[in-house]
C-alpha cells in the first residue's frame, strides 16, 4: 500500500518530500521581536558612548551582512561567509547555496535574480533548460560560458514558491553581491532580471531598461531579458539577440583598445 501511495504521488508530479504539515511561510509572528535595551545606569556611573547604537547594529543585518563581506579576501572566502550568514530566512527553505559558476576572472558577469528549482538542486545558477538556452547566447557572439562568462546569482537562496525577493531580502544581499564583483573583478555586467537591476542599477523596471547601457557599481551594466522568460515567451528572442549584439560590439571595441 506504501508503495502504490508513493507511485501515485510520483505520478502526480510530487518529486520532493516536504513534510508531514504543510508550513504557512507567511505567518506574522504574533509579537515583533524587542530590540535590546541598555541597562539603566547607577547614579554616577560613567556613561559607555554609543551603546544603544552598537546594538542597534548588531541587530542589523545589512550591517552584519556589510561586515562578513568585506572581510572576506577572496571568492571562496565570500562563499564561506554566506554559508555562515544565519541571518537570511530564504537559507532555510533551499537545498544548496547558490554562488556563482563558470570562470571567475572573465570579462562578463551575468547575473539572475534568484535560484529555481534547477538551480536549487545543482547549486549552480542558469541550470537545466534555462542554462542550456544561455550557452547558445553566448555561443551565438562566440562567448563559452564555462570559460569567457562568470554567473552569479543576487539571491543565493531560492525563495519559497519562487517568489520575487523582498526589497528588505535584496538589501541585505546587495553587501555579498557588491564585494562579489569586486573579487569576480569583470570589465562588464548582464543583469538579467528586475531584481538584479534594483540590486545594481537602485532601479527596475526591466522592459524600459533593457537596451540601453547603464552603469552601476562603477561597471558598464547592460540588463537584458533572462532565458526563462525567452522559453515561455519566444517572440522576445528578438530583443535579446539585440542586446547580445550590443555586448559583441562593445567587447570588439575594448579588445581593439577602445573605452565605454
Amino acid at each position: 500500500m506504501a508503495r502504490a501511495a508513493l507511485q501515485w504521488q510520483a505520478e502526480l508530479g510530487v518529486s520532493d518530500a516536504v513534510g508531514d504539515v504543510p508550513i504557512d511561510r507567511y505567518e506574522v509572528p504574533a509579537q515583533s521581536p524587542k530590540l535590546p535595551t541598555a541597562a539603566p545606569t547607577q547614579p554616577g556611573a560613567p556613561e559607555v558612548a554609543g551603546a544603544p547604537a552598537a546594538a542597534m547594529t548588531a541587530m542589523d543585518p545589512v550591517a552584519l551582512a556589510e561586515a562578513a563581506a568585506a572581510a572576506a579576501q577572496d571568492l571562496p572566502a565570500l562563499q564561506l561567509a554566506l554559508q555562515n550568514f544565519s541571518h537570511c530566512d530564504l537559507r532555510r527553505g533551499a537545498r544548496n547555496l547558490v554562488f556563482g559558476g563558470g570562470t571567475a576572472g572573465a570579462r562578463v558577469m551575468i547575473l539572475e535574480d534568484a535560484p529555481g528549482r534547477a538551480e536549487d538542486l545543482q547549486g549552480l545558477p542558469f541550470a537545466g533548460p534555462t542554462g542550456q538556452l544561455l550557452d547558445k547566447m553566448c555561443a551565438a557572439i562566440g562567448l563559452n560560458v564555462r570559460e569567457a562568462v562568470y554567473t552569479a546569482s543576487v539571491i543565493p537562496w531560492r525563495p519559497p514558491q519562487d517568489r520575487e525577493a523582498s526589497a528588505s531580502e535584496i538589501a541585505m544581499m546587495q553587501p555579498f553581491l557588491r564585494r562579489h564583483i569586486t573579487l569576480a573583478a569583470p570589465q562588464v555586467v548582464i543583469c538579467m532580471g528586475n531584481i538584479s537591476c534594483q540590486a545594481i542599477l537602485g532601479k527596475g523596471g526591466l522592459s524600459k531598461l533593457r537596451g540601453t547601457w547603464q552603469t552601476g557599481f562603477a561597471l558598464p551594466v547592460l540588463p537584458m531579458v533572462h532565458p526563462q522568460v525567452l522559453l515561455r515567451q519566444p517572440a522576445r528572442k528578438k530583443q535579446a539577440w539585440q542586446d547580445l549584439l550590443m555586448l559583441k560590439a562593445w567587447l570588439r571595441k575594448q579588445s581593439e583598445g577602445g573605452t565605454t
